[in-house]
């Protein structure tokens, strides 16, 4: 299967509401569209995780980010730009997206993905793609392919084919919440 059908099968799924698992910038996730309410439902009940945790979305590009987020604060720019390693910010006032998938306070996680499958997957997409870790809640994340619990791989729609054979570490992307008021809080390093 080439990378460009991986995507087509991929995309398909998640316009029909679909959940994917994915390889990603950082560890393989679970994926979804994230204005879908239903399909985040799916999510949170694959990794049986309390919807009052937030997930985190995917998109390809700052004009995607600014579609989802009202107001992005100029300091979440050069946090992009600075970064050595993927970033994940949150950031108030969540719009176009899922209600389940916004925090209490309205916030949501976003990073724009760099990574070849992943921006090319959300491009091809034209909307936010969730991207939480593949693991039941509680259990480590899946760094590769051959590391996804077995019930993950039957709870799926569509699992992606690509870099199923990569066998090298992965880590989770860092995590900044970034306020209206200017704070900068670290979550995850």
């Amino acid at each position: 299967m080439t990378t460009k059908e991986d995507i087509e099968n991929a995309v398909r799924v998640m316009r029909e509401g679909g959940v994917i698992l994915y390889p990603t910038d950082t560890v393989w996730g679970i994926g979804c569209d994230a204005t879908n309410e239903a399909a985040v439902a799916k999510v949170y009940q694959m990794k049986q995780r309390d919807d009052s945790k937030a997930l985190i979305c995917l998109v390809d590009s700052e004009g995607r980010l600014q579609r989802y987020v009202r107001n992005v604060p100029d300091v979440a720019w050069d946090i992009m730009e600075l970064a050595t390693k993927p970033t994940t910010l949150i950031l108030e006032g969540a719009v176009n997206l899922a209600p389940n998938l916004i925090a209490e306070d309205g916030s949501i996680g976003m990073r724009i993905t760099r990574e070849a499958f992943s921006k090319e997957l959300c491009y091809r997409f034209q909307k936010p793609i969730v991207s939480t870790s593949v693991n039941i809640s509680g259990e480590p994340p899946a760094q590769n392919y051959r590391d996804i619990n077995p019930e993950l791989l039957q709870a799926a729609d569509y699992v992606c084919w690509t870099r199923r054979q990569e066998h090298q570490p992965h880590t989770p992307s860092s995590i900044i919440k970034l306020s209206q008021n200017g704070e900068v809080k670290i979550i995850r390093s």
